[in-house]
């Protein structure tokens, strides 16, 4: 099954456009000054929850890619191309990188060459960073922030179209980085929640949840409560 959903993905569902979109939201090359730029603005102008999200953010990813390496290591699994030939498309050079998105990307397949270029399939580092983003934008902006879930899983797709990683590999992956990624969130929640009030009254008071703002947060009084 994983291999027949593979060689549909990789040569069968393919099309010129598809090309071009699952190699450039693929490389992360083209889109870091545009993460850059925005995490600036964050840290500049966003509040606290905004710089708390960024934080949580940075603390998951940099785990989750210590436990990615860790397992590929450990699993040793061997990549599509690293065992039999796959459709690869190529974006190419251009400065800045940016530039690629206006040029036809180059169709090749797999050779000897390719075996020993990459580590290990399992888990994928594409979709273990895009995962962590995911969940902790739905954790911290709800609706909104789940949205993400559409790129991170265009760019999961797109690490089987370009033969880079089976369906399993994908599938399974986004489960182990968003169980990771919910217990981290959650110990930051309970660490905040535990020293905030001693090591940040002040602060602690307008803003007792990292993840939720504090109109969520807040405990209605029953209507008997209310004065009048």
């Amino acid at each position: 099954m994983d291999q027949t959903l593979f060689h549909l993905i990789n040569e069968r569902w393919t099309h010129p456009l598809l090309d071009l979109f699952m190699a450039a939201i693929s490389n992360p090359d083209i889109w870091k000054p545009l993460l850059i730029l925005l995490g600036l603005t964050a840290v500049i102008w966003g509040g606290f929850h905004m710089r708390a999200f960024l934080v949580c953010l940075l603390l998951s990813l940099l785990i989750a890619e210590q436990v990615t390496g860790a397992l590929k290591t450990v699993v040793n699994r061997k990549r599509p191309k690293q065992v039999q030939t796959v459709r690869m498309v190529e974006l190419q050079r251009a400065r800045p990188q940016f530039l690629t998105l206006f040029k036809k990307p180059r169709i090749r397949f797999s050779d000897d060459t390719d075996r020993n270029r990459s580590g290990p399939s399992f888990p994928s580092g594409h979709t273990t960073d895009n995962t962590v983003i995911a969940v902790c934008c739905t954790a911290f902006f709800r609706r909104r922030g789940a949205l993400y879930w559409i790129i991170a899983a265009a760019v999961g797709y797109s690490r089987i179209y370009l033969g880079a990683h089976w369906p399993t590999d994908v599938v399974g992956t986004a489960f182990l980085a968003a169980g990771e990624t919910l217990l981290i969130l959650a110990a930051g929640e309970a660490l905040w929640r535990r020293w905030g009030s001693e090591r940040f009254p002040s602060l602690y008071q307008r803003h007792p949840s990292l993840i939720h703002t504090r109109g969520e947060t807040e405990i209605r009084a029953p209507a008997s409560d209310l004065p009048g």
